[in-house]
């Protein structure tokens, strides 16, 4: 039987939590997406972002996970991994990167 809980955290204070982890462990081209709950309410899920100026995100690049009761991380995607992810994704996107700083 699953248990709904009604979250106390809302989607902003999720979205600024990760922010704050984002700044605190990765450089500034990483940012939150749009926060979703799961786990029938337990945690809000966060996506990691790869994005540029004067283009947007670009991909995503990890997840972290909030919890909707406390505000507190419950856990990420490793930063490891995640720079890994965006590197791969600026190769892809390296063309559209460049040309929007030139």
């Amino acid at each position: 039987m699953t248990v709904d809980v009604s979250p106390t955290v809302t989607a902003l204070e999720a979205e600024a939590k990760a922010s704050l982890f984002l700044s605190d462990h990765l450089p500034d081209r990483f940012t939150p997406g749009d926060p979703a709950l799961q786990d029938g309410g337990a945690v809000w899920r966060v996506p990691v972002l790869l994005a540029y100026p004067n283009i947007g995100p670009v991909g995503e690049v990890g997840v972290i996970l909030v919890s909707a009761r406390t505000d507190g991380v419950v856990s990420h995607t490793a930063t490891d991994e995640m720079l890994a992810r965006a590197s791969t994704l600026y190769d892809e996107h390296r063309d559209a990167i460049e040309a929007a700083f030139s």
